[in-house]
């Protein structure tokens, strides 16, 4: 049904956390991520500073560097322009089956752009278009809870022979959590905010 997923990113929290969404349907329909980040220009002219561009390229890097880690096939691009008026002209481009992203970026202005973004392509796209909604409050800090947490789901989905094989990583709002079972390697994503957890198969660790 979805073979082409565009994350758009600016490398805040709320687009991080959009990721995880983007990533988990991307694996249950073995689609392909597309991590776009938009460098603002606009009608008052550049809106691009000395550090936009590397940042963007970094919040693409960041996304590919998860998506890779999951097995997920990823695309990077960086544009510049008008940010929703890129996103569409990229989805239109590219074939693009659904759009994932944030609905508010971190504090102040960020939250009024990213917001002001996502509310015109949700009126504009001519594909589904998935908004996650941004909860700055981080419950699970620690990573012997997440890998509790990340154990007990495991089992609670019948794998035998649990234990953790790595240290866990959190990306944002998500801790990954590599196990080793009986069935061999999975890892367990563990929502921070939520506490919500699912088992991702088939991922191998690098």
């Amino acid at each position: 049904m979805y073979q082409d997923i565009l994350v758009p990113t600016d490398g805040s929290d709320g687009t991080r956390r959009s990721l995880t969404h983007g990533l988990a349907i991307a694996e249950r329909f073995d689609a392909t991520i597309h991590a776009l980040s938009v460098v603002p220009e606009g009608p008052l002219g550049t809106l691009q500073t000395d550090e936009a561009i590397p940042a963007a390229e970094r919040a693409v890097e960041r996304i590919e560097a998860e998506a890779t880690r999951e097995g997920v096939d990823i695309v990077t691009a960086v544009e510049r322009g008008v940010p929703h008026e890129e996103i569409l002209a990229y989805a239109d481009d590219h074939g693009i089956d659904m759009i994932v992203m944030g609905t508010q970026g971190r504090t102040g202005l960020d939250r009024v752009l990213v917001g002001s973004v996502t509310e015109r392509i949700v009126r504009m796209a001519d594909v589904p278009v998935v908004t996650v909604r941004l909860n700055d409050e981080i419950r699970i800090e620690d990573a012997d809870e997440a890998a509790r947490i990340a154990r007990k789901t495991a089992e609670q989905e019948g794998y035998d022979g649990v234990s953790v094989s790595e240290d866990p990583h959190r990306t944002s709002a998500s801790w990954i959590v590599p196990l080793e079972t009986e069935a061999g390697p999975v890892h367990v994503h563990v929502d921070a905010v939520t506490s919500e957890s699912r088992v991702a198969e088939g991922t191998d660790t690098e």
